[in-house]
């Protein structure tokens, strides 16, 4: 099973991060903003895409980079996201000289940034320079529910995919494929979701 095969509903994302983990060079980029309301997942589709940028394979899902990296222990992706209701300037710099270190494991410098929303004004303005002038093989991934979220001067430099809700049926399958769930069972959990 793929890192891919948990974004259900979200097969043109999915194609378009593809592209962009297959070195297709009208695709790939170093800074984005990945948008969707709660439950589309966002944070989902950032972790899938961390680990395909880490695979050899492009998220084949089977060996140590795609597991590393899903399960958030991959030393080239660091994972952020907070309980917090801001991220501040600190923990951003942080982040930024986390980003201009060489990867371990020659791939990608990956930083998941799964509440970019809550990035106080001060911190964008540290992360602006990094997405401005970013160090070479460091990729940003920035989460929001929509590009109004993240302050104006970060979304203008970053590409964007935008995320929608999964439909009952598909969010079913996913339970019976997945977990194992009784389709009667799936079905109705995903209607009263």
């Amino acid at each position: 099973m793929t890192v891919w095969a948990d974004l259900v509903g979200q097969d043109r994302v999915v194609e378009v991060l593809r592209r962009a983990v297959a070195g297709d060079a009208h695709a790939m980029t170093h800074a984005w903003l990945i948008t969707g309301p709660p439950g589309s997942g966002r944070s989902n589709a950032a972790r899938a895409f961390a680990a395909a940028l880490q695979c050899e394979r492009g998220g084949c899902g089977e060996c140590s980079a795609c597991r590393t990296s899903l399960s958030g222990a991959h030393p080239d992706v660091t994972l952020v996201r907070t309980e917090q209701l801001s991220i501040g300037v600190d923990e951003v710099r942080d982040l930024v000289r986390r980003a201009a270190m060489s990867p371990t494991l020659r791939r990608y410098q990956v930083i998941v940034v799964e509440d970019a929303d809550r990035v106080t004004e001060r911190g964008a303005d540290a992360l602006l320079k990094s997405i401005e002038e970013p160090a070479t093989r460091t990729v940003w991934l920035l989460c929001a529910p929509t590009p109004d979220d993240v302050v104006v001067t970060i979304r203008s430099r970053c590409r964007r995919v935008e995320l929608a809700t999964p439909g009952p049926a598909a969010v079913a399958e996913l339970l019976v494929r997945r977990d194992g769930v009784p389709a009667d069972l799936a079905e109705f959990a995903a209607r009263v979701a």
